[in-house]
């Protein structure tokens, strides 16, 4: 009878072994980011331009107007002159857009663009289209905020 309770001992053991062993590989393994990219800098859709998106005073402000700031350079790292850009964008979870229609107003030199007119009426995630119409070609962007 001993003999069982050693066989079922070392049985157990092994089991409590093998969990510690899969727990370690599972809190060790990578795991997918949770959320969306939220990258103030990427290549367009096409490639042909990189933009960066930011807000003008730096911070972002909900229930608020404020301007952001759109840079725009090619994929060799000149500023975009003379783009024509439009905006649009919503809540993805929510099934609505955007609660006014940014502008893009100012073009202020060096690829860099004010887009007036931004605003979020509540925390989540947001997402703000912009497609560029400039001498390269034409391509679009989409940039997620999360509030």
């Amino acid at each position: 009878m001993a003999s069982i309770w050693r066989y079922i001992l070392a049985g157990l053991g092994l089991a409590a072994l093998l969990v510690g062993i899969l727990a370690v590989v599972y809190l060790t393994a990578p795991h997918p980011a949770s959320g969306p990219d939220t990258s103030r800098s990427k290549k367009t859709a096409n490639g042909l331009f990189v933009a960066s998106f930011e807000p003008e005073r730096g911070v972002i402000r909900q229930g608020e107007l404020q301007s952001w700031l759109l840079t725009l350079k090619t994929a060799a790292g000149a500023p975009v002159e003379g783009a024509a850009i439009t905006v649009s964008g919503g809540m993805p979870r929510h099934s609505h857009g955007l609660p006014t229609s940014p502008q893009a107003t100012d073009y202020l030199g060096e690829g860099r663009y004010r887009i007036d007119g931004v605003k979020f009426t509540m925390s989540g995630w947001w997402q703000l289209r912009i497609a560029i119409s400039a001498a390269t070609g034409s391509d679009s962007v989409v940039f997620n905020i999360v509030l």
